[in-house]
């Protein structure tokens, strides 16, 4: 029997939602074949499974966040999966035994000197629930306050002024969770709340949506509610963050692609018949973003508290859009890769970030982003800060725009960039150099791309 448990997806991870079983209990499953999904502060991806053999039990169900190396499930890799089954089927059947175990008071009666039989099923009855928690031991630790925080619960403590002290932790070891603290904060902000649900006051709410059901039953409702996905949750949680923490201005400068477009007009299908990828004008940005870069590395620094955080290696992030959200992978010492390694790059990342394959430290690091808003038609945006980083470069859509040109109209390639920038560090006026810079690389691109 193997144990299969929850990863640590970095070195700051300390738990992890387990999003889908893409195996169900009973199921074949082969060594390294993706086995569940899970979403984590950093990445979401596919988890494969450490053994071949049959999925014998599912300890956690999907939507659970535990703590990383807690037990999610096991793979009965010794061929014995008919046999095994069975008998896991075999003790939901004992759950008639409870009612057995409330008439238990009449057999004590007539044998009261055999205290064992009352003790195995409160044994029985409470090892199933420390079970998932028990490798980092729950029971131990419930009430020390050393266990270890994510980042994520750092900062909601800091931002709400809570002594986490005060806080009882669910997870792990008694490891303070996110949901933890929501609720600590919500019970401190309703604090009447309590001394209403001791009182009857509960009764009330219970007729107000009893009558709402009945005039709706025939007709259309007019909301509709769903929880969020534990991927939107947290890109919301990293929007707020970002606003809270640094002070947005965006600057937009007007570029003449024409060079550009024309130089990717020339290329494109040699590019596609040699790499078998197309040939976008973002890796040309990528490009031009890179030598303003080098030239204003204050934009390629990071804030830590009153220090500034120069970095000396370039790692861009684009942003990817996914059905249900966007994620950042990064391109890694991007400043080494001309046009054609930069256009494999993102088309890499961004395929394996929809595949769900990408690793923890493929997100991680960035020092500057771009993101590319005109794919989807978009011409000027105001993009959100990627923290802790402190600009991020929007792209907007490449089109024929009239142009006055030496006072003749002319027909060129038109596109809009858009700065966005923390104020704490950056002003005005390098934003806007760094931004005409980019622009001029662009405007007169020169660099062969094969």
């Amino acid at each position: 029997m193997t144990d299969v448990v929850m990863p640590q997806m970095g070195e700051s991870i300390v738990e992890g939602t387990l999003t889908k079983w893409l195996k169900k209990r009973g199921e074949r499953v082969e060594r390294d074949e993706p086995l569940f999904e899970i979403s984590t502060d950093k990445v979401d991806t596919e988890i494969p499974s450490p053994a071949a053999g049959t999925l014998s039990e599912v300890l956690v169900e999907e939507g659970k966040t535990v703590g990383i190396n807690t037990v999610v499930a096991r793979i009965d890799d010794a061929g014995n999966g008919a046999p095994v089954e069975p008998a896991r089927v075999a003790e939901p059947a004992p759950a008639p035994e409870p009612p057995k175990a409330a008439e238990a008071p009449k057999e004590a009666a007539a044998r009261p000197a055999a205290p064992p039989q009352p003790e195995p099923p409160a044994q029985e009855t409470i090892k199933p629930s420390p079970a998932p928690g028990r490798p980092p031991g729950a029971e131990d630790e419930t009430a020390e306050t050393s266990s270890p925080l994510s980042p994520l619960v750092r900062r909601m403590a800091r931002e709400h002024g809570i002594d986490l002290s005060r806080v009882k932790g669910t997870g792990a070891g008694g490891r303070i969770t996110k949901q933890d603290l929501e609720g600590y904060i919500n019970q401190q902000s309703g604090a009447p709340a309590p001394a209403q649900a001791a009182s009857p006051a509960p009764a009330p709410p219970a007729p107000a949506p009893a009558p709402s059901a009945p005039p709706d039953a025939g007709m259309h409702p007019k909301t509709r509610i769903e929880p969020m996905s534990t991927m939107r949750a947290r890109i919301a949680e990293h929007m707020v963050l970002s606003k809270r923490t640094s002070a947005h201005v965006t600057t937009v400068h007007k570029v003449d692609m024409t060079k550009v477009a024309r130089m990717r007009e020339r290329h494109k299908s040699d590019f596609q018949a040699r790499y078998g990828i197309s040939l976008t004008y973002l890796p040309f940005v990528t490009r031009a973003a890179v030598e303003a870069l080098r030239a204003f590395p204050l934009l390629n620094a990071s804030i830590d508290g009153s220090n500034i955080i120069y970095h000396n290696e370039i790692n861009i992030g684009i942003a990817v859009a996914l059905e249900n959200g966007l994620i950042v992978p990064v391109i890694r010492n991007a400043d080494e890769k001309n046009v054609v390694g930069l256009q494999r790059a993102i088309v890499d990342l961004a395929t394996r970030a929809r595949s769900r394959h990408l690793k923890p430290e493929e997100v991680q690091g960035g020092t500057f982003s771009i993101t590319n808003f005109g794919s989807f038609g978009s011409v000027i945006a105001t993009p959100v800060i990627n923290q802790p980083q402190v600009a991020i470069l929007g792209v907007g859509a490449v089109e024929k725009a009239p142009v006055v040109i030496d006072d003749a109209i002319a027909i060129r390639y038109v596109s809009y960039l858009s700065l966005s920038f923390d104020h704490r560090l950056i002003d005005g006026a390098l934003a806007d150099q760094f931004t005409a810079k980019v622009k001029s690389v662009l405007e007169s691109w020169s660099e062969e791309v094969l």
